[in-house]
């Protein structure tokens, strides 16, 4: 009898002695694990959500304090980044998770590593709204507020639809960044003009430009989240963000 022959006996006299196979006994497990993952992906949509409306706060009323907040607590988001991660590792190296669990667990491992990105574009805004305090008051452009409720809009949508496997919340979330686009090329429009108008306004004109362009950057990860659903759900590859 060949190896493979002798290991596949092995596993069936084994599974008629215990009358359970290995992976049976342990989903219980798994599925508390895989629950506990979903819950510490979702709290980190929330830790970045909160860190995005505190940064276009900051940047409209021109808090520096609540910009050093939204800053400090980047550190909490980037721990819970890495302990999902490591969560995900450890669950996947003894859980023995079926093919569609590791597709799911590798989902969530991607979000996490989108959200943290995203929580970095929020500590960018605040730094830029620092910047901005500190020269003469310039009103900001208003589709930069728009921007960033949109992208709160989204983000909570793509953590329902991540939770849910849903690819029509997911195409969803990611038919919005059209929406996102187009207020990025009006606040490009905006502070060329406001340059050409007022040269010695041309720093507060960059910083808000920055600031568009870093929402642009977080609502184009959003839809790489939805993208990753829409696999989830379908088993099928898409480019929903071109």
């Amino acid at each position: 009898m060949t190896d493979p022959e002798q290991l596949a006996q092995r596993d069936a006299e084994g599974d008629a002695d215990s009358g359970d196979s290995p992976p049976r006994s342990l989903r219980p497990h798994f599925d508390e694990e895989l629950d506990s993952l979903r819950d510490d992906v979702l709290r980190l949509g929330g830790r970045v959500e909160e860190a995005l409306e505190r940064a276009e706060t900051a940047l409209v009323e021109r808090d520096v304090d609540l910009a050093d907040r939204v800053r400090w607590a980047d550190e909490e988001t980037n721990e819970l980044q890495r302990r999902v991660n490591a969560e995900i590792t450890t669950t996947i190296a003894t859980q023995q998770p079926m093919a569609r669990d590791v597709r799911i667990l590798l989902g969530l491992h991607h979000a996490a590593a989108e959200l943290e990105r995203m929580g970095d574009y929020a500590v960018n805004i605040s730094k830029l709204a620092q910047q901005m305090a500190s020269e003469p008051e310039t009103p900001i452009f208003p589709q930069i507020p728009r921007m960033a409720q949109v992208c709160r809009e989204q983000l909570r949508a793509a953590m329902r639809a991540l939770v849910d496997i849903s690819e029509e919340e997911a195409r969803a979330v990611c038919a919005r960044d059209d929406e996102v686009d187009h207020l990025y090329n009006e606040v490009y429009e905006a502070a060329i003009a406001l340059m050409e108008a007022h040269p010695e306004r041309a720093r507060q004109a960059t910083h808000q430009l920055f600031a568009a362009h870093h929402l642009e950057r977080l609502a184009d990860r959003v839809t790489n989240i939805g993208e990753d659903v829409v696999y989830l759900a379908t088993g099928r590859v898409e480019d929903l963000n071109s």
